[in-house]
């Protein structure tokens, strides 16, 4: 292995466990309102009733979310079917743990996973792939972290749907507020999507995916993307 990539690689790996170590029990009682009341709408203009009318034509009967946040998106989601099987995959264990609880009254499974490496689950295997707001909390630029749409790829079955939404910093309008909020939450090490433009995004989508959909709201790139059937 070339050293210097082994190094890159050390130091995306600590930036990811790092990334995601804000996400305290205390912090996510506050997520909701942080994210779904104050940024979304507010800075990246891209209001929660998106990214809600999103889940409720995407989410499968069996599905897997990437970057579980709070599970709020999953917790209003009109799914095709009463009792749906979700699978949750994140490193956080305070992640999980606490959207396990709130979708308690459905079949859920956890798993501990970084995106920048594949799955620990069954390729091939689920109806949708959600994975909303994380890719701008990953490290790297879109060209690197973009592997994280192959396995989330990998994971669905033919015909299946991977969606999500990421906040980006080029190429899409952003208001001052939004650009002082995104350089703060950058230098914080919560966003890593300085690099992020809307064309990258999708030419990762082109690559990983047989088609896609993408569209803008406010400065978040939403995609729904398809494998071969």
């Amino acid at each position: 292995m070339n050293t210097s990539s082994a190094s890159t690689n050390q130091l995306l790996d600590q930036d990811v466990i790092e990334g995601q170590s804000g996400y305290t029990k205390s912090f996510l009682n506050l997520y909701d309102l942080a994210v779904f009341r104050g940024t979304a709408p507010l800075c990246w203009r891209c209001p929660p009733a998106v990214s809600r009318q999103m889940y409720d034509t995407c989410v499968g009967a069996h599905h897997l979310e990437i970057g579980v946040g709070t599970g709020y998106l999953l917790d209003h989601a009109r799914f095709p079917v009463p009792d749906p099987r979700i699978t949750l995959a994140d490193l956080n264990p305070n992640s999980l743990a606490h959207t396990a609880h709130r979708l308690r009254r459905y079949d859920v499974s956890t798993v501990r996973a970084n995106v920048l490496e594949p799955l620990p689950v069954p390729e091939k295997s689920f109806d949708s792939v959600g994975m909303s707001y994380l890719l701008h909390c990953v490290p790297g630029s879109l060209k690197e972290k973009g592997i994280a749409l192959a396995h989330a790829g990998a994971a669905v079955r033919p015909g299946g749907v991977v969606f999500g939404a990421t906040v980006l910093s080029s190429g899409v309008p952003v208001t001052f507020g939004g650009r002082q909020m995104m350089g703060w939450l950058n230098k914080q090490g919560v966003f890593h999507n300085e690099q992020d433009t809307y064309d990258d995004l999708r030419d990762q989508l082109e690559t990983h995916f047989d088609r896609y959909q993408l569209t803008v709201r406010g400065c978040v790139g939403i995609w729904r993307a398809w494998t071969a059937s």
